[in-house]
C-alpha cells in the first residue's frame, strides 16, 4: 500500500535560523545504512530518443488531476502528476541525500515565525505555464480553495491537518504565500507532511464552473470551489481522453502528455515552455504498465523495455541480464513493513490486545532468514514504525536493533509464564484471568491460541514468506490459518471495524508485497497508529502514544521522534515484517542519469542515453 501523500511520494530550528539548517534537517536520507541505487553515469551523451519503463502489475496510471481522489492516491499516479505539475515541495535528489526543494519544485525555502505559527512561502519568479500564463501565489490559492471545499473527497485529508491547520491563507504578493496556522508546528513535519501536499494548479485555465463557462475567481466561495471541484473531477475520470482533453494541456512541469491509453500506458514529451534547469533530454518517456509481472518479464528479457524490473526470487539469474548490457539494482523504499493486528476481531482480539501475546509472535519473526532466502536479501529489518534504512536523524541509536530477536525459546517461555499450555503442540490457555501470569482479560479455560491471517496473493515471496510465519508460529503453539486474497479485496477486508461488527472476524492482515506504507519525508504516524486514524485499520489505541504522536507533530525537538519510535517499536501496535525492495530494477546500461528516489518517485527529465561501448 502506498501512502495518501501527494507525489505516494527524506521529506527545526527557530525562525530565524530554519533558513540556515533547513537542508541538513530535512536532508538525512544518505548511503549509510541504505542503497541509494543509481544506473551508470557519464559517458558521451547521445541526443534525444525514446525509454520505456515498466510498471509493475496493479500500477496503472488511472488519475491525472493533481487533487487525488480516495483510491486514487497511490505513488504511480503522484509521480506522473509531478512531471507535469510542479509540486510546491517535494523529495528531491540532492547527492545521497534527499530535499524539499529543487529545480523541478516551485517553492524557495520556507520560513517559520511567530512560533512557529505562521510560515511565509516565497515562489519561483520564473515558472510559466504551458500557455504563457506565469505561475503566481493565486494558483495555489486556488488549490488551497479546493482542497478545503471538498476535503471530504480528497485522498490526503486527515481530520485535523492540512487544510484544517490553517487558519487563514494569505497572498502576500504574486510569488509570496503566507499561512497562519491554528497552532505551532514543528517546520519539520509541516514542511515535510502538509507543505508536500501543496500544489500550484492553473487557475486562469481551470477556473469554471461548467464545461464551456466563463473562467473567473469561481473558488473564492465554497459553492464556486466545490462545482470546480467537481467539474475537474469528472474530467479526471475519463481516462482514455487525457491526451486530448484541453484542461490536462495547461502544464507547469518538464513535460507533458502526448498520449494516455484507457490501458494506463503513458506516453510523455518535452514542455517547451518549461523554465525549470532540469530540462528533459529524451524525446520521450514512456510508462507502460503489465497485467503480470510473469508478461512483463518476458518483455524484458526479449528487450521489449529499457527499464524494467524482476522478481526477487531470480535475482539469482541478474548476471544473465547483466551480460545482455543491463544492470540490476534494488530500488529501496521509504517504507515500512507490517502485519496488522485487529485489536477488535470478534475472534482473537483478546489475545491480539494482550502486549505479551504479540511480543512473544514478534520473536517468532525470523526476519533476517526471510530476506536472505526468501527475498534474497533484497529485503530490510522493519525494526519499528520508522525506517531502519535509509538511516537517517529520524532513527534514534536504540532503534538500530531489533528489540525482539528472533527465539522460539523465549516465545515459548513468554506464553507459559502467562498461563498457557502447550502441551501436544496446540497452545491452549490453563490460567484464565487478568493477573499477571493468568492468560488475560476475555481469554476463557481451554481457549486454543488460534489466528487467522488475510495475506495478498499473487507473490511467490509473499506466500512462502507467510508459510514460513505459520511455521514459525507453530513451534510455540500458535495456529495460523492463512487466508490469501487479491490486493484489493485484502484492503477491502481490512477497514477499521466494532467489534461486534459483521466481517470483524479477522485477527491479521498483511499487504506489504512492495512494502506497506510508504512515507512522506518525516516518517510521522499519525495517520498510521493514533486513535481514530484513517490508516489504522486495527484500532490500535494508546493515549501514550497518541501523546508522541502529537509531540512529533508540534515540537521541534528532535527526540520526539525518537521518543515516538521507540516506544511504538517496543508496544507492537503491529508485527513488523521484511521491509523488500519497491522493485529490483533493470536498467539498460546505455540509458543513463537514473536515481532511484527512496520516495518513489520518477524523474526521467535527468535521463539520457549514450554511445553504446562508451566508458561508464
Amino acid at each position: 500500500m502506498r501512502s495518501g501523500r501527494s507525489p505516494a511520494r527524506l521529506r527545526t530550528a527557530v525562525a530565524a535560523a530554519v533558513g540556515a539548517v533547513l537542508i541538513a534537517v530535512l536532508s538525512g536520507c544518505t548511503q549509510d545504512g541504505g542503497r541509494i541505487a543509481m544506473a551508470p553515469t557519464g559517458g558521451v551523451a547521445v541526443k534525444g530518443g525514446t525509454a520505456t519503463m515498466a510498471l509493475p502489475p496493479a500500477a496503472t496510471p488511472n488519475w491525472i488531476f493533481p487533487i487525488g481522489a480516495p483510491g486514487f492516491s497511490a505513488s504511480y499516479n503522484a509521480s506522473i502528476q509531478t512531471l507535469l505539475f510542479m509540486p510546491v515541495y517535494d523529495a528531491v535528489q540532492k547527492g545521497a541525500d534527499l530535499v524539499p526543494t529543487g529545480p523541478n519544485t516551485l517553492g524557495l525555502t520556507p520560513v517559520y515565525s511567530d512560533g512557529n505559527r505562521t510560515v511565509t512561502l516565497p515562489l519561483r519568479k520564473d515558472a510559466t505555464w504551458s500557455d504563457g500564463t506565469p505561475v503566481t501565489a493565486r494558483d495555489i490559492e486556488f488549490w488551497f480553495n479546493m482542497v478545503k471545499s471538498a476535503k471530504a473527497d480528497w485522498a490526503s485529508y486527515s481530520v485535523g491537518a492540512m487544510p484544517d491547520n490553517v487558519k487563514s491563507f494569505e497572498t502576500v504578493d504574486a510569488h509570496t504565500v503566507r499561512l497562519h496556522l491554528n497552532r505551532a508546528y514543528n517546520p519539520d513535519w509541516f514542511t515535510a507532511n502538509q507543505l508536500t501536499l501543496m500544489r500550484a494548479l492553473p487557475q486562469q485555465a481551470w477556473d469554471a464552473r461548467t464545461d464551456g463557462g466563463k473562467t473567473g475567481d469561481w473558488d473564492r466561495t465554497p459553492a464556486g470551489a466545490k462545482a470546480v471541484f467537481s467539474r475537474l473531477t469528472e474530467h479526471s475520470k475519463s481516462l482514455g481522453s487525457y491526451g486530448t482533453d484541453p484542461l490536462w494541456k495547461t502544464v507547469d512541469g518538464p513535460w507533458k502528455i502526448a498520449e494516455w491509453r484507457d490501458s494506463g500506458q503513458v506516453s510523455l514529451v518535452p514542455n517547451p515552455k518549461y523554465t525549470g534547469t532540469d530540462r528533459p533530454h529524451l524525446d520521450k518517456v514512456v510508462f507502460k504498465p503489465f497485467t503480470t509481472a510473469d508478461s512483463e518479464y518476458n518483455v524484458l528479457r526479449s528487450g521489449g523495455v529499457d527499464y524494467g524490473y524482476i522478481p526477487p526470487s531470480v535475482l539469482a539469474q541478474k548476471t544473465k541480464f547483466e551480460d545482455r548490457g543491463y544492470s540490476v539494482e534494488p530500488w529501496d523504499g521509504w517504507a515500512v513493513s507490517y502485519i496488522v493486528y485487529n485489536f477488535n476481531s470478534s475472534a482473537g482480539g483478546p489475545e491480539m490486545r494482550q502486549l505479551y501475546i504479540r511480543q512473544a509472535m514478534q520473536h517468532l519473526v525470523d526476519q533476517k532468514a526471510m530476506s536472505d532466502v526468501i527475498w534474497q536479501g533484497s529485503a530490510a529489518p522493519t525494526l519499528g514504525p520508522v525506517p531502519a534504512a535509509p538511516k537517517t536523524q529520524y532513527l534514534s541509536k536504540a532503534m538500530e536493533k531489533n528489540q525482539y530477536p528472533f527465539s522460539v525459546s523465549t516465545a515459548r517461555t513468554m506464553l507459559t509464564d502467562h498461563g498457557w499450555s502447550l502441551a501436544g503442540g496446540q497452545a491452549r490457555c490453563a490460567r484464565p484471568g487478568t493477573g499477571a501470569d493468568e492468560c488475560g482479560a476475555g481469554i476463557a479455560k481451554n481457549a486454543p491460541l488460534q489466528l487467522t491471517l488475510l495475506s495478498q496473493s499473487g507473490s511467490t515471496e509473499t506466500t512462502n514468506m507467510m508459510q514460513e510465519l505459520k511455521s514459525s508460529l507453530s513451534k510455540a503453539g500458535i495456529d495460523l490459518t492463512v487466508r490469501q486474497q487479491p490486493l484489493n479485496s485484502v484492503l477491502g477486508n481490512s477497514v477499521p471495524c466494532k467489534k461486534n461488527d459483521p466481517g470483524c472476524d479477522w485477527d491479521m492482515s498483511f499487504f506489504g508485497t512492495a512494502g506497506s506504507w510508504y512515507f512522506p519525508l518525516n516518517p510521522s504516524g499519525e495517520q498510521l497508529f493514533s486513535t481514530g486514524a484513517s490508516a489504522n485499520f486495527g484500532n490500535y489505541s494508546d493515549p501514550k502514544a497518541d501523546k508522541l504522536i502529537r509531540a512529533v507533530q508540534y515540537s521541534g525537538d528532535p527526540n520526539a521522534m525518537h521518543a515516538y519510535g521507540e516506544y511504538l517499536a517496543r508496544q507492537l501496535p503491529v508485527m513488523w515484517m521484511p521491509n523488500p525492495a519497491y522493485q529490483v530494477s533493470v536498467i539498460r546500461n546505455d540509458l543513463r542519469g537514473v536515481s532511484q528516489n527512496p520516495t518513489v518517485t520518477f524523474a526521467p527529465q535527468d535521463w539520457y542515453y549514450v554511445k553504446k561501448g562508451a566508458d561508464q
